[in-house]
Order: C-alpha cells, then structure tokens, then sequence
C-alpha cells in the first residue's frame, strides 16, 4: 500500500463527508442536494469513500440503555514499543467507548464504560491492567458531559453559504441525554445489532434479514432515534477533512467557576467534547482544528483568557483506533503505511 486511503480527496469529497457527519442516513438524492452535485456523482463518490475505509457509519445504543453507568478517563504508560500492541488489546474489549494513541506524557487516552456503575469497575482491573506492556495506569471517573458532537466537520465551511443553509442550524452540540432500558425490546435491539456494523443499511434489507414488516423496521428505528436510544455516528480520520490539530486538553479550573468555564468552552465550534472529571477540577477536552497555528490562537486567545482557568496539559491525537465504540476502519492501514516507509 504507497499511501492512506484519504489522500487526494477533493472539495467534494470532504461535503460529501461533513454531509455523512450531519445525518450518516441520509440518502445519496439529500447529499447530493446538500453538496450542490448530482445524485448520480455523489453515490459514486460516496460509496468510494465507505468501500475504502475512509469514512464508516454506525448506529450505536446510547448509554443507558442497560441501566446505570459510569465512565472512566483512562491514561496509560507503555513499555517502550508496546504502544499499538496494548492498544490493540484495548480495541477488542466491549467496554472500551475510545482509544488513541497520543503525544505528551502518557502513550494511551482511553473511554472505559461501566455497566451497573462505579462499584463494578474494580471487575475490570485485574483483567485489563495485566495487559502486557502496561506500566502505569491512571483512572479518573467522568461526572458529567457538557458536550458531544458528530457534526464538527462543517467548521471547514463555515464561509459556504449554500452548505451551511443545506446543513440547517449549527447547535454547538450538548449534553447528551441517556437511554432508558425499557425503551428497548428485543426486536429493537436485532434492528441496533443490524445497523451496528453498517448504518447506511436499508430498512428494507434489515426488515428481510429479520422476518420484519419494512415499516415496522422503520417505525422502531425513529422511535429509538427520537427517544435518545440510538446515535448515528460517522467516524472518519481528521486528515481525511484537512485537520491536522486533534487535541485532548486536560482544562484546570477554579472549583467555583467549572461548571461556567464548561459552558463557555461548549459554544467554541472546535469542541467536540467536554466533560468534568473528579480529579483536580479538571475539565477534559477534544478539540479538533485545521492547523497547529488554529490551536494555538485558542490556546492564547480563548482558553487562556477565560476567567477561572488556571492551567492545562495537552496531548495531540497520533492515532484514532476507536470511537463511540466503534473501531476505525483506517487505522490499521495507516499503521502499515507507516510500517512500509523506510
């Protein structure tokens, strides 16, 4: 392989992308009148972009929908050249909702999801620590999540008129809400387990695979969608849409002025996700920018300006291999590409 999948992408392409961010159902008819192109040249483009792995989409149950959980940051030390080793391990467990591989003081930044709550994280020590080439690692509980968006692409278009009018309202993404486990039943969850892999699927195709009736499938899924139990993701590397700055900062905050911080934090457009953590009134922060002269004029000209911040440490993003459950579909090219170059 001589290069990554998502190198010469076009302007099209990346509208074809943040399209997929804004609604990953969309059909190709609405993407092709959001990017302002033919029905017929986005499909093609579009099923390109699927087939080669640069962009995957999934419908994935919110959390809730089996009770109480709780969420941990996960920071972790590796022995030198275990890495991508532990982080592959990290990859095939369940319970794992993120994994990157990054910069700074720690190799790994991982989400862990606990069912039942805080009591039952110790279950998971012994099994997930005693993964080889683990050194150290750091765990702190995640209280509460300000924000979380899918739609974070479109800031590459901003001065697009026609492409912001297509996309509607830009909301800053918020508070996410949590499922209720009778929200479900069975059938509900075969239709999730269908989509999981692929969420483009047709509801006719589900609704055959599973004895359905097609509208049933249908009413089922906008019911779900509607009541918070599903969220449509699409995951794609941020090099695929020109951004070359994805960020996880640790924000220290003033314990009366974190929840405020948090909210003015919120509104920036490069904020994908924000939360509160129990450790050092911390906030913990993804933001994704097009370059690092972009990070660092919010470093100096946001972050460090706003009243009650007194501190942060940083780590870029080196490589993405898992999100919203979800394993990307391009990481383990990029590695080989990486592998491959003398």
């Amino acid at each position: 392989m001589n290069g990554s999948p998502f190198d010469g992408l076009d302007d099209l392409d990346r509208r074809i992308i943040v399209a997929l961010q804004h609604d990953g159902r969309a059909s190709w008819r609405a993407i092709a009148q959001m990017v302002n192109s033919s029905t017929a040249t986005v499909a093609r483009r579009g099923q390109h972009l699927l087939a080669s792995g640069v962009t995957k989409v999934a419908v994935v149950p919110a959390l809730g929908n089996k009770g109480q959980v709780s969420s941990f940051l996960i920071r972790i030390n590796c022995q030198p050249g275990t890495q991508l080793q532990v982080a592959t391990e990290l990859v095939a467990q369940e319970s794992m909702r993120f994994v990157t591989v990054v910069t700074g003081r720690y190799d790994i930044i991982a989400e862990l999801v606990v069912h039942g709550g805080a009591t039952h994280y110790p279950q998971f020590i012994e099994e997930l620590q005693s993964i080889a080439g683990i050194e150290r690692w750091r765990s702190d509980l995640i209280m509460h999540v300000y924000k979380v968006t899918y739609d974070w692409g479109r800031q590459l278009f901003l001065e697009s008129t026609d492409l912001q009018v297509a996309l509607g309202d830009n909301p800053p993404g918020g508070e996410p809400a949590l499922c209720r486990p009778e929200h479900l039943d069975s059938a509900d969850w075969k239709i999730v387990e269908a989509l999981r892999e692929d969420g483009r699927a047709a509801f006719q195709a589900i609704a055959d695979s599973l004895g359905m009736n097609e509208s049933s499938v249908r009413r089922r899924f906008e019911r779900l969608l509607n009541s918070h139990c599903v969220d449509i993701l699409t995951v794609m590397p941020a090099g695929a849409l020109g951004m070359g700055a994805e960020t996880l900062l640790t924000v220290q905050v003033v314990p009366s002025r974190v929840d405020t911080v948090a909210r003015e934090l919120a509104q920036h457009s490069a904020v994908r996700y924000l939360a509160a953590t129990l450790d050092e009134n911390s906030l913990f922060c993804e933001v994704i920018f097009p370059s690092t002269t972009d990070l660092y004029d919010f470093i100096t000209s946001t972050l460090s300006l706003l009243d009650g911040v007194t501190g942060w440490s940083a780590s870029m993003e080196l490589l993405v291999l898992k999100r919203g459950f979800v394993e990307t579909p391009w990481w383990r090219s990029q590695v080989s590409v990486l592998a491959a170059k003398p």
